[in-house]
């Protein structure tokens, strides 16, 4: 029988303890939806303290759903700039469009209508019942998924599968403050039952832990595998311009600004005595040897830009990676 007391326990901790955000901030029903879409759809794949700076120029710049909805491309993806994941923030103005065309502007407090929208899968999905609509769901990120295996001392493959931790989150009983009760047990993964050195004295359920009582935090997850890839950048510079064109060969950042890049195999990059510099995307790991090319080059599809102006361009974080290993001030 679960005991419907830890969900007093976890909000007494997170009424005391819980982070200061800008979309927890004290709103306007409709202002909440929009808060809580732009956050979540940022929130994926990235970390809260990245997120809460793009977050607040976001917010400024683009300030409801209907702004969103006709805000040219530019714009948007300079107020994405360097968040990465490019496609989220094109899933987020399609989603804007289809909540206004579909929903008359307004989220829907459905969960398969949610999964409709561009970029909503079943996580954000649960994210928005629980968080907007105080409803009665848990959403599964990484945070709770390490709270649930640390607890229930989850190991083997079984137990950690999806739908194993989908039927765990059991443990967390209901409660009628659903919206802060979701917020408060992801709080609690990313505050205390951290991924290494949890703060288990701090933890408001730390006696009904199992690996607390065991003294073994360790967590059996899916092995990631990252991909290493090799990849020879070619620097064409003209005075002080370099040359750059809009990437429709590689699957990664999509029709952005890269320099001209071909992929090479081991052998060649071990080979090459050019500068070499490591950049991590997604599931792989990048090895790009950087070679400057002295004679001047014109492709199709591509532009020149002057050191001086890259601010007024919008550059994928890896491609002012490779401009930061090269540029000479």
């Amino acid at each position: 029988m679960i005991n419907q007391s830890i969900s007093k326990e976890i909000l007494y901790w997170y009424d005391n303890n819980k982070r200061i955000l800008p979309w927890r901030k004290h709103l306007t029903n409709k202002q909440k939806e929009y808060f809580t879409l732009v956050s979540e759809i940022m929130l994926q794949q990235t970390q809260v303290k990245t997120v809460v700076p793009y977050f607040e120029n976001f917010i400024k710049k683009i300030p409801n759903l209907k702004t969103l909805s006709k805000t040219n491309n530019k714009k948007l993806m300079k107020c994405w700039e360097g968040l990465g994941y490019y496609s989220r923030a094109k899933n987020l103005k399609k989603t804007a469009k289809k909540i206004i065309k579909e929903f008359n502007g307004r989220l829907p407090d459905n969960i398969e209508q949610l999964k409709t929208l561009p970029g909503i899968g079943e996580y954000t999905s649960t994210a928005i019942m629980a968080i907007v609509f105080n409803k009665q769901f848990i959403p599964l990120d990484g945070n709770v998924e390490r709270i649930l295996k640390r607890v229930l001392y989850l190991k083997k493959k079984n137990e950690i599968s999806k739908n194993n931790l989908h039927k765990k989150k059991l443990f967390f009983g209901k409660s009628s403050r659903s919206s802060d009760y979701a917020q408060s047990i992801m709080e609690i993964g990313a505050l205390i039952c951290k991924p290494a050195n949890p703060l288990c004295e701090d933890c408001p359920i730390n006696k009904r832990c199992l690996a607390y009582k065991k003294n073994d935090f360790g967590i059996k997850s899916k092995s990631k595998f990252n991909k290493v890839k090799y990849f020879e950048a070619e620097i064409y510079k003209n005075k002080n311009k370099y040359l750059l064109i809009k990437n429709n060969k590689f699957n990664f950042l999509k029709n952005l600004l890269i320099f001209p890049m071909k992929e090479i195999n081991q052998k060649q990059f071990k080979s090459s005595l050019n500068k070499r510099i490591n950049i991590k995307m997604s599931n792989m790991d990048m090895k790009i040897t950087i070679n400057e090319k002295k004679r001047k080059k014109y492709l199709s599809n591509s532009l020149l830009i002057d050191k001086r102006d890259i601010k007024n361009h919008i550059l994928p974080s890896f491609t002012k990676k490779i401009f930061n290993s090269v540029i000479r001030y």
